[in-house]
């Protein structure tokens, strides 16, 4: 390979800058040429894209979002998107693809694959949503973002005796709540994989205020039947919760910030292998992190299941909640 492509796509997540960085860099060791697509399918339908240098990429290890910027395409899910995709890319003289997103980026990335040419995925979502990977880029900064808005909200809802819910992201994956109300020591916690009702979310902060706790946290994913609004009302019109109720929803400030080192370190082994599995005539796989290893497994294994929750920290929670 003389020539190759690296994208960004989906929703941005941290991190994501540095493993461009590292499929760049690893491009010029191998005196390959790396070209950038911007605005993800987009760029590749609109021929969007051109040639990355190491002065482009450097400096960018420490920003969040994507220097290629991100957006989502309804043409390229059809066939004659991807057919036209597949043209712009072959009219440049591109001969592989890195593509760095989640699962609907990764479904491009398989139905590039299917076409014959060559893509490796890179997984970078917030949700961890992705099987066959223990994580994937940018979870860990999203992890301690909430975490610090969760330490930061306690301290209020101690001052003043309240009740707080919390709405975390992770569309249909718990794994972002779950994880907040361990670390952050959450009284209830409701996720899409363990769905609390909010008459059993109301009975547990009622236990909480006449065990004489100052303050108590409700951890909400975002993937539940209920809207936290509607929650919050249902608390409020109930007399015997005790606490004086509050809700935050944390928003897109989950997505952004300087990534973690730990996701710096992950998207930079991930960048440098996907340019490795590509030379090695690897295509439709994607890097996972299996133990300390990054391995290559197929896209459409990453992508046929949300990944599920250890149940085990479910227990933990409900423990640590007493």
């Amino acid at each position: 390979m003389k020539r190759i492509a690296v994208m960004t796509s989906g929703g941005d997540s941290p991190g994501m800058n540095a493993a461009i960085r590292a499929v760049v860099r690893n491009g010029l060791e191998h005196e390959i040429e790396v070209w950038g697509v911007r605005q993800g399918y987009a760029g590749i339908l609109s021929g969007d894209m051109h040639k990355l240098t190491s002065f482009e990429v450097s400096g960018i290890l420490q920003r969040g979002g994507t220097i290629l910027q991100t957006a989502r395409n309804e043409e390229f899910k059809t066939p004659a998107g991807q057919q036209k995709g597949l043209r712009q890319l072959n009219q440049r003289g591109i001969e592989g693809l890195v593509c760095i997103g989640g699962d609907g980026s990764l479904k491009g990335a398989l139905a590039l694959h299917r076409l014959g040419f060559p893509v490796v995925g890179v997984p970078a979502s917030i949700d961890n949503d992705l099987d066959g990977t223990n994580m994937s880029i940018g979870v860990d900064t999203a992890m301690n973002t909430i975490l610090d808005s969760l330490d930061r909200i306690r301290d209020t809802a101690s001052s003043h005796t309240r009740a707080f819910l919390i709405e975390v992201m992770g569309r249909n994956c718990g794994y972002l709540a779950i994880m907040a109300a361990i670390l952050g020591g959450a009284e209830i916690v409701s996720t899409p994989e363990r769905e609390i009702s909010m008459e059993e979310i109301g009975k547990s902060l009622a236990d909480a205020y006449l065990r004489g706790k100052s303050h108590a946290v409700a951890v909400i994913a975002e993937g539940v039947s209920y809207d936290i609004n509607e929650l919050a009302a249902y608390l409020r019109g109930k007399s015997d919760v005790g606490f004086d109720i509050r809700l935050s929803i944390l928003g897109h400030v989950q997505r952004g910030g300087s990534p973690s080192a730990f996701d710096r370190l992950l998207a930079t082994r991930m960048g440098v292998k996907a340019l490795e599995f590509l030379l090695e005539g690897k295509s439709g796989v994607m890097t996972a992190l299996d133990g300390r290893e990054i391995s290559p497994i197929p896209i459409e294994d990453a992508i046929k299941r949300i990944r599920p929750i250890n149940p085990n920290y479910f227990d933990l929670a409900r423990i640590l909640a007493r």
